[in-house]
């Protein structure tokens, strides 16, 4: 008798893959978009539907007035035949054009925005193909490429950071992805080259998910800083976010009322002719002019001794 073993174990963890796959919401997830970008194209795409079904009835409607005003009443039959028209036109405007999926070629033409906003579109239609942890990183990605978008408006596309990330978003994730959906499903769980590509595909989503978070956070350095200084200023005037209402942060404490004096000044010395007699009894009042008799105070003026220049009479 053969040993199943080997095939015991591969049917036990495909069905454990199958498990945690339809807890993660199996293929519905599919539907979802898992990232702004991609939810913008497809409802630009979902509004030309609508408004080519809405020209479509328009011009239903028109024929069947037209042609009851001018040719002969519709009756029963008349109405009819348009109400079916118009079922008739929506199904059919509704249900095409189909959303053009882009191609990985593809992926990096245009603009970084247009090159973000494609590649997660066309991630979502390789969802399907994906074990359920790589699902999980997949939708993980999208919303971190929704981050690198907003960083990479106003960025010039020659910059060495741009061709980087293009390099990144539009080549390397792409191809790893095409590189796992290449190998055939019952292929997937046999482990070669130090693990299965299941694995393999995880942990190079995982690589992939650091850098973009590297990326966008060294782009928004410049942003993160002013915030950082903007908080201490805030902290400083307002107080410590823990700090209760009306009361003064320890920095405001420290600082003098308003209307005294600055201390840091130093106080203008008073000559001695200013003290008055209650002055000169204080003791606790500095008078290091007159406790000095080294002191310059000036020339002295004698009017009494000093001969004034006076007019002769005659």
């Amino acid at each position: 008798m053969a040993d199943s073993t080997h095939e015991s174990d591969r049917i036990m963890a495909s069905a454990k893959s199958s498990l945690t796959h339809q807890r993660a919401g199996g293929r519905r997830v599919g539907g979802k978009s898992i990232g702004k970008g991609s939810a913008r194209i497809k409802r630009k795409h979902l509004t030309g539907k609508l408004l080519r079904l809405a020209v479509a009835l328009a011009v239903i409607v028109i024929a069947s007035m037209a042609f009851g005003a001018f040719v002969s009443a519709l009756g029963f039959e008349g109405l009819f035949v348009t109400v079916l028209l118009m079922i008739v036109a929506a199904f059919v405007f509704l249900r095409f054009p189909r959303i053009k999926m882009p191609r990985r070629e593809d992926l990096t033409k245009g603009d970084l925005k247009q090159t973000v906003n494609r590649t997660e579109l066309w991630l979502e239609a390789q969802r399907p193909a994906l074990p359920a942890p790589a699902v999980q990183l997949i939708d993980h990605i999208g919303s971190q490429l929704d981050g690198l978008g907003v960083q990479l408006t106003g960025l010039d596309e020659n910059t060495p950071a741009a061709v980087e990330v293009r390099k990144l978003v539009g080549e390397h994730l792409p191809q790893m992805v095409a590189s796992y959906t290449a190998i055939p499903s019952h292929l997937r769980r046999e482990a070669r080259a130090g693990g299965t590509p299941d694995v393999q595909l995880v942990d190079g989503l995982q690589r992939i998910s650091a850098e973009i978070d590297t990326v966008t956070r060294q782009l928004a350095e410049g942003a993160l800083d002013e915030l950082a200084i903007r908080s201490r200023y805030l902290d400083y005037r307002y107080g410590a976010p823990d700090m209760p209402l009306g009361e003064v942060s320890a920095q405001d404490a420290a600082l003098p009322p308003p209307g005294a004096a600055d201390v840091a000044l130093p106080r203008p010395d008073r000559d001695s002719a200013d003290l008055d007699s209650a002055d000169l009894d204080r003791p606790d009042l500095d008078r290091p002019d007159l406790d000095r008799p080294d002191l310059d105070r000036g020339v002295p003026l004698d009017f009494d001794n000093s001969p004034l220049p006076s007019r002769s009479k005659r």
